[in-house]
């Protein structure tokens, strides 16, 4: 099973580890659309601490990740699972429902975010 996932991985930290770890759980081959610098501004009105090159090189760098690339447009969500293969799409369930329109090309599931620690969080407590 493939399994896809996206973030940005910002200030990489534990819950980021635990998802990507849960999700490689659920089949054999790990996608991950690491978001731009660009969409993540167009989310959030500001810019990642780390450039994309440096998340893309990071979340690569894990034992979990079989394949990463960039993620440049939320609207691109059912093109990138179609694109890549993805038989599950795997969320933070802070998004609960909010991917529930791709069911039709994977099946979609929610994990629970790791209790406690946040990218935004982190950048309110530490920045």
């Amino acid at each position: 099973m493939r399994v896809i996932t996206f973030g940005t991985f910002d200030l990489f930290h534990i819950g980021h580890l635990n998802i990507l770890r849960r999700a490689k759980e659920l089949g054999n081959h790990l996608i991950v659309g690491v978001s731009t610098d660009a969409l993540n501004f167009s989310k959030k009105s500001y810019y990642p601490v780390y450039n994309e090159e440096d998340r893309l090189q990071i979340v690569q760098a894990i034992q979990y990740v079989d394949e990463a690339f960039y993620e440049e447009s939320l609207e691109k969500k059912r093109d990138y699972i179609i694109q890549h293969a993805a038989d599950i799409l795997v969320m933070g369930d802070d998004w609960q429902g909010k991917f529930d329109f791709v069911s039709d090309v994977c099946k979609v599931v929610y994990l629970p975010r790791t209790e406690g620690i946040s990218t935004s969080g982190l950048r309110k407590d530490h920045l």
